[in-house]
């Protein structure tokens, strides 16, 4: 029986034959497919609970405020909202329910970054605090040079492989596969500590197939890493250096390298390119933040009251 033969009478009794044909019409990264799933998931949960069989533009508006009501964190209601709004638009489309969440906003997002950057006196010292007498230790100091200084992501580290180290004219590149990229299109520069670092990381590892960087625990030995474990590396190594705030992780290395670039006088359009953004709005949010460390007034004010 194809889906136009079927007939869904309510949403209730037959939301998991709807979900079916739904993620079976979508063309989506698994990523974002788990996040669909994720989301539609609460929503037919919500049905279900308040006996909801023919949803209306209101039930998607008390969907939201139950989320609200849960303290969900407004970039997971935006993305809950997203799926919600493909889902009713799906079903318009195959005349199976109107869509009822045309026009449900999603909360209103605060701009800025939830994440903290070092300076580059602060990323000294933690590079400095990485023993690197061990192979591990190794490992972990070439991750947190290249993410301090090529601003990576921690899916881009997990991503690399060996061979996607290589010349580009007069420079060593490492080329990445991006946040929802399926190519290695991409590439930063490796100036020669982050280079030696790597090198002397790969001297003395014996196996590990293609990953650039793999495990070394007896668990999963010679795997490449996950995410989770770049991410949890670099929260031990701040954490040893002293820096440790629920607002500093991984990613802070990202903000910082790019932070640090703007700082430095950089081009916003260079800066784009290096930190591989799609879109220049997101380089901007980080020159607000630039514009605000450069500004000099609450010396003036100090000087004024102290001097």
């Amino acid at each position: 029986m194809n889906l136009e033969e079927k007939q869904y009478s309510d949403i209730k009794s037959f939301g998991e034959y709807l979900l079916t044909d739904f993620f079976l019409f979508l063309d989506v990264s698994e990523k974002t497919m788990a996040t669909y799933r994720r989301a539609l998931k609460q929503l037919f949960a919500f049905f279900h609970s308040n006996n909801i069989t023919t949803p209306t533009y209101d039930d998607i508006l008390l969907f939201k405020k139950n989320l609200e009501a849960r303290n969900c964190k407004s970039a997971t209601i935006a993305l809950y909202l997203a799926a919600t709004r493909r889902f009713f638009s799906w079903c318009e489309q195959k005349n199976i329910f109107q869509n009822v969440a045309v026009g449900v906003k999603a909360p209103k997002q605060e701009r800025g970054h939830k994440r903290d950057f070092l300076g580059a006196k602060q990323l000294k010292l933690l590079l400095s605090t990485i023993k690197r007498e061990t192979l591990e230790g190794k490992r972990n100091y070439a991750i947190m040079a290249l993410m301090s200084v090529g601003g990576l992501r921690t899916i881009e580290v997990s991503r690399a492989n060996v061979e996607d180290i290589r010349i580009l004219g007069d420079f060593t590149v490492l080329y990445v596969q991006g946040k929802g990229r399926k190519d290695r299109t991409e590439f930063v520069k490796l100036p020669e500590p982050v280079l030696k670092a790597i090198n002397e990381y790969l001297s003395e590892r014996t196996s590990g197939g293609d990953a650039l960087f793999v495990s070394t625990s007896n668990r999963n030995r010679n795997g490449r890493l996950t995410t989770r474990t770049i991410s949890g590396i670099a929260k031990k190594a701040m954490r040893k250096a002293g820096f440790d705030s629920t607002r500093l992780s991984a990613h802070s290395l990202r903000h910082s390298a790019v932070t640090l670039s703007l700082l430095a006088g950089a081009d916003l359009a260079d800066v784009q390119a290096f930190a591989r953004h799609s879109n220049i709005t997101t380089t901007q949010i980080y020159s607000h933040t630039v514009d605000r460390v450069k500004s000099s007034c609450e010396n003036m004010i100090s000087d004024a009251i102290f001097s």
